[in-house]
């Protein structure tokens, strides 16, 4: 009978923090609506100016700040000695200005003594050549002391704050991202990944396909990183891009861990990813709370819309970034939100007047509960000395990112005033709700087989999500393990790599009445990454009603075009030529080669929904936007056509809508009430409103 009711209470403990886990929103209070933050480093600054600083934080309006990100080597100036006393003070000072903490445990700067006393906690080049101090995030994720001692550090930080109420929550490392390190413990750590992985060397050798060129192994012993050589097993790499970011993400969750055996229930622990899609950001890391992102918008690299379109950045960077984030947990923030100028882009141009604003209001309409921004004061020394700040050099002086942030947390606080808990989003706003499955093991294996410089993976990607933002769609980037039945239309791009329990996944989907569209390179391989030993793509042949009769790509210098109601689009890329059962419907052929007439794209009815197949890639995206509107249009869903540059969300009732263009635009809304704004949106304009 005891042991039966040890049981239940551990069972139920269990429940107790597995249902802790999955409802991130209690972090959050509701009415807040979003939450403005700022990076402070009180250990740049003479201790006499904190009080002066923390203040005028407050009296800007920010209402958290972040502290200790890369302070190691003051929190443990030696080895095993700590000081806290900096940190309580500043942690003091915010609290008396009614503001909250965020901490960060550190991880990307460890102290010189550490380095120099334990050189093997350094990333290994390829060439044998290590990283050294002096920069940061040069610390191996692999090394197996440098993750023991990390988390001795980390341990005595989060014993001391457990019970602060003052800190509300953690950051884990900085923009961490999986590492290419060649280290013994790295090639220890990658042969007992691949162990576990296959079990037996034999299952490995079928894995990879090492009967080719003689790669065939007889001991795990034997395996090492692969090196950036010619023609390397592309299996093993797939395998090792799989590996690097299981690294990254499990140096994280034990962080995650080691905080949550200390610190109040109350506190939160994610971190600052970078959305990067293609090169192994993981979706999930379990152990986070939530997850939250960083996002820059001018330096250099996109032009956005318009000839002076550098100024705002490209309009989509904030809104996929929203959209990617916020469907993990249903939570989520950005941690580094650009404030003016910085000094590590390609070209680094002063941002339009109102972008800043124009940005903040672009991460709350994607439903953030907190934005933050990189940094308070503009630095004196080190490496970011063009970096801008919420104030300048001197201190004091606001820059003009710093009063549109401070405009925007006074007109949250109107907004607040305007907020009602039961108010809902328009039913003709999530009629138009889509997902994109996303897999970035996809972008891997792709970028290993080209097969054309032409292709660009998430190019791709973007030609979708791109017509979707058009339509005025929300948009929510799903994985596998999603449930697909809360979406009307799921798009698939270029999803090379499967299985059959996938495309059962897929059929079932669409029986039930879901849409599905799925697009070229789709359904080519096995997850390891291999051919299938079938006609091309033949597991997706019944899910599609056609079979692929081949694909081609074409010379940038003689593009060709496909034909869709009536009009012409060139493609070069990727095109596969289909053979449409009876029952399936041709919607776009090819012109203009020896297969002029065949198929290129293709839709069917499966049970109560539809499947439809683009099997072409075009230059510019406007065939799959057309294809998407025909869809839409048959499926009774209607959906916007906005101009480029302008986008329009809901969250909480409120409609927001954002302007990137160099335009004035009228909003095609129905408006009962403007808060911000009006119908009519100027370049850099925000308008916010209710509606019935």
């Amino acid at each position: 009978m005891k042991k039966t009711f040890l049981t239940l209470i551990a069972i139920l403990f269990a429940i107790c923090i597995f249902g802790q886990n999955k409802n991130p929103q209690r972090f959050f209070n509701a009415n807040d609506l979003i939450i403005g933050g700022v990076y402070y480093y009180p250990e740049h600054w003479d201790e006499s100016q904190w009080e002066r600083d923390l203040k005028n934080i407050s009296d800007l309006g920010f209402e958290f700040v972040h502290y200790a990100e890369f302070a190691w080597a003051m929190l443990e100036p030696q080895e095993g000695i700590y000081d806290f006393a900096w940190l309580d003070k500043a942690v003091s000072l915010a609290a008396k200005y009614k503001l909250k903490v965020v901490l960060c445990t550190s991880t990307a700067t460890p102290p010189v003594w550490l380095v120099r006393k334990h050189p093997d906690v350094l990333i290994t080049r390829e060439n044998g050549t290590k990283y050294d101090h002096g920069a940061r995030q040069h610390a191996s994720f692999s090394n197996n002391f440098y993750r023991e001692y990390s988390l001795t550090m980390i341990a005595k930080l989060a014993e001391h704050y457990a019970d602060n109420k003052a800190v509300i929550g953690w950051q884990l490392d900085n923009e961490p991202r999986p590492q290419e390190d060649f280290s013994p413990d790295a090639t220890e750590h990658f042969r007992r990944f691949v162990q576990n992985k296959y079990k037996t060397i034999a299952e490995l050798n079928k894995a990879w396909g090492t009967a080719f060129w003689s790669q065939t192994y007889s001991d795990f012993s034997q395996i090492n990183l692969p090196k950036t050589i010619q023609f390397i097993n592309a299996h093993q790499t797939l395998d090792y891009l799989r590996f690097t970011t299981e690294e990254m993400s499990s140096f994280l969750n034990e962080q995650a861990q080691t905080i949550r055996r200390y610190v109040s229930k109350n506190q939160w622990v994610t971190t600052n990813l970078i959305p990067d899609y293609a090169n192994g950001h993981l979706r999930k890391i379990d152990e986070l709370d939530f997850h939250s992102y960083t996002r820059y918008m001018v330096f250099g690299d996109k032009n956005g819309v318009g000839r002076k379109g550098y100024r705002l950045g490209p309009v989509e960077r904030i809104a996929k970034a929203n959209d990617f984030f916020r469907t993990i947990d249903g939570v989520y923030g950005v941690m580094e939100l650009q404030p003016g100028q910085v000094n590590w882009g390609q070209i680094n141009s002063q941002p339009l007047p109102g972008a800043v604003r124009l940005w903040l209001w672009h991460v709350f309409a994607g439903g953030a509960d907190f934005v933050c921004t990189y940094r308070y004061r503009q630095p004196l020394y080190g490496t970011e000395l063009y970096h801008y700040g919420i104030v300048g050099a001197d201190g004091v002086t606001p820059t003009r990112g710093g009063l549109e942030y401070q405009q925007f947390m006074q007109e949250i606080k109107t907004l607040r005033t305007e907020f009602k808990a039961a108010a809902k989003n328009p039913q003709h706003y999530e009629n138009r709700r889509t997902a994109i499955l996303f897999n970035h093991e996809n972008d891997w294996e792709i970028g290993r087989n080209k097969q054309t410089v032409l292709w660009k993976n998430e190019a791709h990607i973007d030609k979708y999500y791109n017509a979707l933002k058009n339509f005025g769609a929300p948009v929510d980037f799903i994985d596998e393990g999603d449930d697909f039945s809360k979406y009307n239309v799921i798009i698939a791009p270029a999803y090379e790599l499967i299985d059959n329990e996938l495309v059962e996944r897929w059929k079932n989907y669409a029986e039930n009445g879901g849409n599905l569209v799925l697009t070229c390179r789709t359904g080519h391989k096995t997850r390891n990454g291999q051919l299938f030993e079938a006609p091309f793509a033949a597991p997706i042949y019944p899910l599609i009603g056609a079979k692929i009769d081949f694909y081609d790509l074409l010379q940038p210098s003689t593009p060709d075009n496909v034909i869709f109601d009536g009009k012409n689009y060139e493609w070069t890329s990727w095109g596969e030529i289909l053979l449409p059962e009876p029952n399936t419907q041709t919607w776009a052929t090819y012109q203009g080669d020896f297969y002029a007439g065949s198929s290129a794209v293709i839709s069917r009815r499966l049970g109560k929904g539809t499947v439809t197949y683009l099997g072409v890639d075009t230059q510019d995206g406007a065939m799959e936007k057309a294809v998407l509107q025909r869809l839409y249009k048959q499926l009774k869903i209607n959906v916007l056509d906005l101009p480029e540059g302008l986008h329009i969300e809901y969250r909480n009732g409120f409609g927001i809508a954002v302007n990137y263009a160099d335009k004035t635009y009228t909003l095609p809304i129905n408006a009962t009430k403007f808060i911000l704004g009006s119908q009519e949106i100027g370049t850099a304009g925000v308008s916010v409103w209710v509606e019935k």
